[in-house]
């Protein structure tokens, strides 16, 4: 996976929960695309008109804690933001990013450094974010080649179906 990304940072705190990330009154539907008009709608009714496909969130400790549903890293994917950097994430989100190849890194220098704003650059094979406006680098943890084909793929079940094509 040797793909680099370039957008603007979106900052939030600790703790961001799924139901922050797509407030629970929406869980009546699983259409990525409705889900993602309602994205942070409760921490910023605008958010949502103010990124540009490929931008990122970038967050503290425990990003996605709460609910088990898929819906909150749908909800990012369907918006178009390039990836999420946090200091750390709930098990169960991190899970559910991965199956749906939404990027996702982990970097407690990055989420501590960077502002909203911020123009960064994300190199996903070596875990790099560069931070274009501050001309700075951080160093995300990197993920095994296996997970890093998953992402890649789309998802795990894009990554099923690809495997079965090349069978």
């Amino acid at each position: 996976m040797n793909q680099k990304l370039t957008g603007k940072a979106w900052t939030f705190g600790d703790d961001i929960n799924t139901d922050l990330i797509i407030p629970a009154r929406y869980l009546n539907t699983t259409d990525p695309e409705e889900l993602a008009t309602h994205l942070m709608e409760d921490e910023d009714a605008q958010f949502i008109k103010k990124i540009s496909r490929g931008d990122f969130i970038v967050a503290g400790k425990n990003f996605g804690c709460g609910s088990s549903r898929e819906h909150a890293p749908l909800a990012i994917k369907a918006a178009g933001m390039g990836a999420v950097i946090a200091e750390s994430y709930a098990r169960i989100f991190y899970r559910n990013a991965i199956n749906i190849g939404l990027p996702i890194l982990e970097s407690k220098e990055a989420a501590h450094a960077i502002e909203s704003g911020d123009k960064i650059q994300i190199d996903l094979s070596l875990g790099k974010i560069d931070n274009l406006t501050r001309n700075e680098t951080y160093q995300a943890t990197i993920f095994p080649e296996f997970m890093q084909k998953l992402i890649s793929a789309g998802g795990l079940m894009a990554w099923i179906k690809q495997e079965r094509m090349n069978q």
